[in-house]
């Protein structure tokens, strides 16, 4: 860009306002879409108080225009409205940010955001329709879907739940398999496990590494393995593990963190792996032997805080 000394302080004040990685998400996300604050707010992972403040200072530099609907206001960047050097300097530090599994996420929450806007009620379900999610759950809770689902499964089967923590996958495979096996590492967590899931008398708790697994061979139908590979040194060595206990025809379920950025994790909770993408399970697969990988970004949850999740399957 060719700019006049005459320019300098818009050229700073321009440097300044896109010095910040949450302001450029958010103009990034409001050059593909516009959007409200507290859509914005679920797409970013942060309170609705911290988008307002750097939507007021991209607005008063002039990146982006608000419109009213209703009793919300949108948001989005209207390049008509921008100077054309500053417009010049956005697509250069746009092209520099490449596709981090930060904006990936982005992209997969923004998604989500627009999947879940809700249209006009009468047109949509008749008149019930706005309330209908809240009148499901006034009425039968949030839990009988999942409930419901895992009667899908073959009641024959016995399931390794590996890595069972507290027993959350255990208490739903329970009721409709002919038994569980819930394997964990750390004596305490079974402890718990064993005390919140006492109701059920086909539930086998042991004590073991995912890595050397306290099975025989070709002993288990299917086996689970919900957020638990990030936690190991080498996942590899685990599927393996994996299939060596899985019968012919048997299955692995492995749900966990898709690639992301989030360095703190390694410290704050111990992972080694800042999450997966579908190379990783096909690398996986290679070693392990197993076949028919099905790999498939989860659908994120808008309220939660967390990196989006995936679910992969592997047949033996």
């Amino acid at each position: 860009m060719a700019m006049d000394s005459c320019d300098t302080p818009d050229l700073l004040s321009w440097l300044t306002t896109l010095g910040d990685m949450v302001r450029l998400r958010t103009l990034r996300l409001l050059n593909l879409q516009e959007l409200s604050v507290g859509e914005l707010a679920s797409i970013l992972q942060l309170p609705q108080s911290t988008v307002s403040r750097h939507l007021k200072i991209l607005s008063d530099n002039n990146w982006i225009v608000k419109r009213s609907a209703g009793t919300a206001s949108l948001y989005r960047m209207s390049e008509q409205s921008i100077d054309a050097a500053a417009l010049e300097l956005w697509n250069t530090v746009k092209q520099s940010l490449g596709q981090t599994p930060s904006l990936l996420q982005d992209d997969a929450r923004m998604s989500e955001v627009i999947a879940n806007r809700h249209t006009d009620s009468k047109a949509f379900f008749g008149q019930i329709a706005g309330e209908w999610d809240s009148l499901r759950h006034q009425l039968f809770g949030d839990a009988f879907t999942c409930q419901a689902l895992v009667s899908l499964i073959n009641p024959d089967w016995i399931v390794a739940d590996l890595g069972c923590g507290l027993g959350n996958v255990s208490k739903y495979l329970a009721p409709v398999v002919k038994k569980v096996i819930a394997i964990d590492r750390e004596p305490a967590m079974l402890d718990a496990a064993r005390k919140s899931l006492a109701g059920f008398d086909n539930i086998d708790f042991q004590q073991g590494d995912i890595t050397k697994l306290p099975i025989k061979d070709q002993q288990v139908d299917a086996a689970i393995v919900f957020l638990v590979t990030v936690y190991l040194e080498n996942p590899a060595d685990a599927i393996k593990e994996v299939a060596r206990i899985l019968r012919p025809g048997g299955m692995v379920l492995i749900v966990d963190l898709v690639s992301h950025d989030r360095e703190t994790y390694r410290h704050t909770m111990g992972h080694q792996h800042l999450g997966f993408n579908e190379k990783h399970l096909q690398d996986w697969q290679a070693q392990s032997g197993l076949i028919d990988l099905r790999y498939s970004r989860l659908r994120p949850d808008t309220t939660s805080k967390g990196p989006s999740l995936f679910a992969a399957t592997m047949r033996k």
